[in-house]
């Protein structure tokens, strides 16, 4: 069923605004897919919208399957004017697209792993657009899971969902105290290698193959002292300029990669 809205104060839309916030969010159980590209990868990972607001000014040649897949799904669908996607949209200049689903309840148990997991730990990330770029490299690397232990903003903020280019939906993602992850690791024999300026070893001299969980902190106090203490392996991140810490996004990808180079070439493999 489609209807058509063109008030700034209708009910639904002010319903969706308020998704936004964090609050709003864990009251409801839902939260905002914004995006052609976003709402595509989470339909294709098993996200059953449970609303769609489009606006069809805006629509983009090659977006019409999407459409009328979820129309065939029996999502509802709320046409509505480019004024009403402005007021809904986080972003500055939005597309035609945005949904509200019901959010994601994953926990530790729900991960499959495979014989020789990577996985990321991002404890206590405070910028949603840094934890959403770590999801984006944790998927682009191949990571078997990102864990997010402890954080200071939610895995569904809309700006995780932009940040991450809607990977949030195709990676296995589950948040945890580091208590239980802690536990859950020691469980499955995975080590911490935790990412440290004080380490005196660098991340490429490091043995990063096997089942292994790459451990990084907060931009300005790095990884707390729970989890430098049960690192197996600390490394650092040479830096030869001015600066002495990367973006916790940057130091997370650089990490993946070197794991991904050493078990692509244990494998003999072209990448």
């Amino acid at each position: 069923m489609t209807v058509t809205i063109s008030s700034l104060q209708n009910p639904r839309v002010k319903a969706a605004v308020r998704l936004r916030e964090r609050r709003h969010r864990e009251a409801s159980g839902e939260m905002l897919v914004e995006g052609y590209h976003e709402l595509a990868l989470a339909c294709a990972a098993g996200v059953r919208p449970r609303e769609l607001f489009l606006a069809p000014e805006l629509l983009q040649a090659g977006e019409s399957g999407l459409l009328a897949e979820l129309r065939q799904r029996g999502v509802p669908v709320a046409e509505v004017t480019p004024a009403v996607m402005a007021k809904l949209a986080y972003r500055e200049h939005p597309d035609a697209w945005l949904a509200v689903a019901a959010i994601p309840q994953r926990t530790l148990a729900d991960l499959t792993l495979g014989p020789q997991p990577l996985l990321v730990i991002a404890e206590a990330v405070e910028k949603p657009g840094n934890l959403g770029a770590i999801l984006r490299s944790a998927d682009a690397a191949g990571a078997d899971a990102v864990i997010v232990c402890d954080s200071a903003t939610d895995l569904y903020n809309p700006n995780v969902v932009r940040a991450s280019k809607g990977t949030l939906f195709q990676l296995p993602v589950v948040a945890a105290s580091s208590a239980e992850t802690f536990a859950w690791l020691s469980e499955k024999g995975i080590r911490i290698v935790a990412a440290t300026p004080a380490a005196t070893q660098s991340y490429w001299h490091s043995d990063l193959r096997g089942g292994v969980a790459i451990a990084v902190g907060t931009e300005k106090e790095g990884l707390s002292q729970a989890w430098l203490e049960r690192a197996e392996v600390t490394v650092a991140i040479p830096m030869y300029g001015r600066a002495n810490s990367l973006n916790v996004a940057q130091a997370a990808t650089l990490l993946m990669y070197e794991a991904l180079r050493q078990r692509v070439a244990l494998s003999g493999g072209q990448g």
